[in-house]
């Protein structure tokens, strides 16, 4: 299997690990994680999501990269290569997919851009969660602040890609995922120190059985698979830039066990600060604009840890965005011949302009509505339950069925797999990740 000599590729196997990571973890870890955690039990959410991710999210994750070194191509060209022209379709519903994410995601972005420059000035740090929501509400409406920060956001990302996978991917990912996880720990090791903070750890940690319901479950499900990126196209782009020489199992577990381990590190970056000053852990999503705002606050020194609290969120955002970006604009290069700064410099045209649809949705375009939600809502329902959940069921029947002669010699490259973990692999990839991902999508559109 050659590698085409035009096609970008991965300088290191560390490049690539990380890169993926950054691409994994995202506002997932420290945005979602954390408010999810919150509003569903703290352990009864996070325990399961911990299981599942490290064995049926890493077996799909691992099919996906499969299918995108042996295709040298994106989901646009994976899904046909590997599985015929029909299932190209699906190829091009998890591109789509994830341009449509980045389209509302830059949106989010631009707000840890607003709160990283806030943070810079002294700003970030009040003692009332409330004047934070009231402030955050009113940035938010602002079409010229939300609008711009949107634009900033997604200009940074557009610039990262531009320079290519080797000097600006993999260049950006050795420098920001290390640094990532340095701020993090900075901030637990602080928030550790508060009286009380033990509280926190113990609502993440300790089991409550009394606590379990269901409905934790099912968004652990959800959360433990689509925080991977699985199912968006960006994980199976960055697959077809990995050399033949790279084992993909072991390159694979250390990016969920990274991705894992930032939510982890996300939960204890804001529980025990959040149980210290006797706030709420379930604010949802505010959690992170308006409740740890009101703990920097509260904290000696509040100012500078809130510089590094949004440049923790600014940096993980950005990993993310520039993969799907990546992968979107690779789409049109592989599919329709684009130069790459052609590709790149259209597609941040289009989702830029989509974003600031969706940016104006929370202002001047909050009373337009489509099926009942505004177009930032719109978007993040339709890629988060119809968009992923087709691409995630796409790699488990392509990779495991339609072409599992081509999974088996791609996981079989640099390694060597028992029959049995050969047989494992494809129940967990090929049959328990689908069922599971119909009950997650049956959930999401509201089917019970």
């Amino acid at each position: 299997m050659s590698q085409e000599v035009s096609r970008s590729a991965w300088s290191s196997r560390i490049g690539f690990i990380l890169a993926s990571a950054g691409s994994a973890v995202g506002l997932g870890a420290i945005w979602k994680f954390p408010y999810m955690a919150g509003t569903n039990g703290g352990s009864i959410f996070m325990l399961p999501t911990i299981a599942f991710s490290l064995t049926i999210g890493l077996a799909l994750l691992m099919a996906e990269m499969c299918m995108g070194r042996h295709a040298r191509g994106g989901a646009g060209t994976a899904f046909r290569k590997l599985g015929g022209r029909r299932w190209g379709i699906i190829g091009l519903i998890s591109v789509a997919t994830g341009a449509l994410v980045l389209g509302f995601y830059s949106v989010v972005g631009g707000w840890c851009v607003h709160y990283l420059i806030e943070a810079l000035l002294g700003r970030a740090a009040v003692t009332d969660p409330s004047v934070m929501r009231g402030a955050f509400e009113a940035f938010a409406a602002d079409p010229i602040q939300s609008v711009g920060s949107h634009v900033l956001f997604l200009s940074a990302t557009a610039a990262v890609v531009l320079a290519g996978v080797e000097k600006g991917i993999e260049r950006v990912g050795k420098i920001l995922m290390p640094l990532l996880f340095i701020l993090m720990l900075v901030l637990i090791v602080r928030g550790l120190m508060l009286p009380g903070a033990m509280e926190g750890v113990k609502f993440l940690f300790k089991p409550d059985p009394e606590a379990f319901t269901g409905e934790a479950l099912l968004n652990a499900m959800g959360f433990a698979f689509f925080s991977l990126s699985v199912g968006s196209g960006s994980m199976m782009n960055y697959g077809s830039y990995l050399s033949d020489k790279v084992s993909i199992g072991p390159s694979t577990a250390w990016i969920v066990c990274l991705a894992v381990m930032a939510s982890i590190l996300g939960g204890l970056m804001i529980m025990p600060a959040v149980f210290a000053f006797g706030l709420s852990p379930d604010a949802g999503p505010g959690l992170t604009f308006a409740t740890m705002p009101a703990v920097f606050g509260r904290m000696p020194f509040g100012d500078i840890f809130a510089v590094a609290f949004f440049l923790c969120l600014f940096v993980a955002a950005l990993t993310s965005a520039i993969s799907i970006l990546e992968m979107t604009s690779q789409h049109f290069v592989d599919r329709h011949g684009l130069k790459r700064r052609t590709s790149v410099l259209l597609v941040s045209t289009v989702l830029g302009l989509i974003g600031i649809v969706c940016a104006l949705s929370f202002g001047p375009l909050s009373d337009v509505k489509l099926f009942g939600k505004t177009a930032f809502d719109l978007l993040d329902y339709v890629t988060s339950n119809i968009g992923m959940p087709i691409g995630c069921m796409g790699i488990a029947f392509v990779a495991c069925f339609v072409s599992w002669k081509t999974t088996e010699a791609e996981l079989s490259m640099n390694a060597s797999w028992r029959p049995w973990a050969l047989r494992a692999f494809r129940l967990f990839a090929g049959i328990l990740a689908p069922l599971l991902i119909l009950v997650v999508a049956a959930k999401g559109i509201g089917l019970f």
